[in-house]
């Protein structure tokens, strides 16, 4: 009857949304985030991640006043732990959706005690490119200072200037990055989505948290099929944490 009520003039009738319950884990799980009988939702080990997404965002929702779901990636490396965004879902963003993404991702880079600092990462270095991904970048970077200006970012760059302020410095003294970057906003979905693979292969030794789903208006995380054990129980332990705080955050 829930899903009915939510779906009912989207085409789905009562039997329609009686089946679709039955033959969905992912659905139950969403209803019953929603209905309060269940605090987090972890999904994805099986099937597509944009069909287990879409059940989250006709059930579970957008939180108030976020303009769309994205995803990051954490990597813990030897030199670094980095956070990559956005690797699953806004194929082409533009620059204030990237401007978006990379507020979202760096208040989860706070859940996890960490400062952030957000890198905008192109082909260009400092206006070396006028080509449209390049100036996307650029003024994806201006729009999350101007939203959020607390926080140290610096844009557009190379990926070694993100992590290295001396290599920064060789094209701009006056950077307004200190130290290495670790949230690193890419122009889209094929350059996160490689970067964290590569990464994840050749660096991590394995150890990656995500994807995280930003956004939501609940605790809820879409995983992949190639996810491990300790992914999943890593994954687990984010979810009841980030609804913990959501339930402390509602009764202060």
């Amino acid at each position: 009857e829930e899903y009915h009520a939510l779906m009912g003039r989207d085409g789905i009738t009562p039997e329609t949304a009686k089946a679709a319950v039955r033959r969905s884990n992912t659905l139950i799980g969403a209803l019953m985030v929603r209905l309060g009988d269940a605090d987090a939702l972890l999904c994805g080990l099986v099937g597509r991640f944009d069909h287990h997404l879409e059940h989250v965002r006709h059930v579970i929702g957008l939180k108030e006043g976020t303009p769309g779901f994205a995803t990051v990636n954490a990597l813990m490396l030897d030199q670094h732990t980095l956070f990559i965004a956005d690797t699953y879902i806004n194929e082409e963003p533009t620059a204030e959706q990237l401007a978006g993404i990379a507020q979202l991702a760096a208040e989860e880079v706070q859940r996890f005690g960490l400062p952030p600092k957000v890198a905008f990462l192109s082909h260009s270095n400092y206006g070396s490119s006028t080509r449209p991904s390049a100036r996307k970048m650029r003024a994806a970077r201006d729009l999350f200072k101007e939203a959020a200006p607390h926080i140290e970012c610096d844009g557009e760059l190379h990926g070694d200037a993100a992590l290295s302020e001396s290599v920064r410095k060789k094209s701009l003294i006056e950077t307004t990055l200190e130290g290495a970057a670790n949230v690193l906003i890419c122009p889209n979905l094929d350059a996160a989505n490689i970067l964290f693979n590569v990464l994840k292969t050749t660096g991590s030794h394995g150890t990656t948290i995500g994807p995280i789903l930003l956004g939501a208006a609940a605790s809820a995380h879409v995983l992949t099929p190639s996810s491990t054990v300790r992914r999943v129980v890593n994954m687990t332990a984010l979810a009841a944490a980030n609804a913990a705080a959501a339930k402390t955050a509602k009764t202060s």
